[in-house]
């Protein structure tokens, strides 16, 4: 399965971090679903999907999030604002939740399974990662991020990554005290206010000659 190499560039060069949205033009549900699939389908290390994604629509939250957000307007014009959450913790449970998953989704007995969970456990559970687990887990969000991104500007929906937010700020407005979970970044969905200057604006990149490198 494959588009034309010109469909991805083109939506990729028509990205841009949106400055303005349009508060009146919202994400149809077709479209969202789809993008919310795009996160399902994201992958992380190890498959195991250390993370949560809190959609917020709610006007009033919004203008809440929008003051933990280095009062960025974004927040609260876009139609749907993505919070990206990590695990803060992995445990041996978790893994076991996992496991019991790929057995029923593949069919296979979850003993079978049983070395792959004692890989995981060396490294997550008591080998050197777990002392990072933060990270690592933060790590996996920045690649649902990612993937996110590039989803929605092959649908034509703009956003506009956010790491300038206050992290602990929008966990106590979001109510995630004690659920295992912290905010890492944010990403404001929708579609571009006609009067955004800096959706013209030509694109910074260093050429790939610089930054790409064949050995």
């Amino acid at each position: 399965m494959s588009i034309p190499s010109s469909t991805l560039l083109n939506a990729l060069g028509w990205r841009y971090a949106t400055k303005a949205f349009d508060p009146a033009k919202k994400i149809d549900s077709p479209t969202w679903d789809a993008l919310a699939q795009s996160l399902v389908l994201t992958p992380s290390s190890y498959g195991l999907q250390p993370w949560k994604f809190l959609v917020v629509t709610n006007a009033g939250l919004k203008k809440q999030l929008r003051a933990a957000s280095w009062n960025q307007a974004q927040v609260e014009d876009c139609s749907h604002h993505v919070v990206f959450l990590a695990k803060t913790t992995i445990t041996e449970a978790d893994l076991d939740r996992f496991v019991q998953a790929t057995a029923t989704t593949r069919n296979v007995p979850v003993d079978s399974l049983a070395g792959y969970k004692g890989f995981m456990v060396k490294d997550l559970v008591q080998g050197p990662r777990s002392q990072a687990i933060q990270n690592w887990a933060t790590n996996q969000v920045y690649i649902a991020l990612g993937q996110l991104m590039a989803s929605a500007a092959l649908l034509g929906i703009d956003g506009c990554p956010m790491e300038g937010i206050d992290p602990a700020a929008y966990d106590r407005i979001l109510g995630l005290e004690g659920s295992g979970y912290a905010t890492r970044v944010a990403l404001p969905l929708g579609y571009r206010a006609a009067g955004d200057k800096y959706a013209t604006l030509a694109k910074v990149r260093y050429p790939a000659a610089d930054v790409i490198e064949y050995r």
